[in-house]
């Protein structure tokens, strides 16, 4: 058994300003993040045997916007704001249907 239900991961990777590459912290992916955690907790769905936020380095996929992935699903999506990230705990979180809208 899992130590978590599900477990998310936000790509805050940061870039140098003059990188080649895009990064998600220029997309606000740690207030993304730091919003997530807190709805998680909110709603009550944090710790063992729930969800776990967690941020992560680079995810690599940067190019394709703001990046998280959910497991065990292995669901990958993009976001714009706080609105997408609520879409996603309340459909695929807790409903248990990925958001098609959002995935990459």
């Amino acid at each position: 058994m899992p130590y978590y239900d599900k477990h998310v991961f936000f790509c805050c990777n940061q870039r140098d300003p003059d990188a080649e590459r895009p990064c998600c912290a220029n997309f606000g992916a740690q207030a993304a993040r730091d919003y997530a955690k807190h709805r998680i907790k909110q709603l009550g769905l944090s710790g063992e045997g729930k969800v776990r936020i967690n941020q992560a380095g680079c995810l690599d996929r940067c190019e394709l916007g703001p990046t998280l992935v959910v497991y065990p699903e292995e669901v990958w999506y993009t976001y714009i704001d706080h609105a997408d990230i609520d879409e996603i705990i309340d459909q695929h979180i807790i409903a248990g249907k990925p958001v098609e809208r959002l995935k990459i």
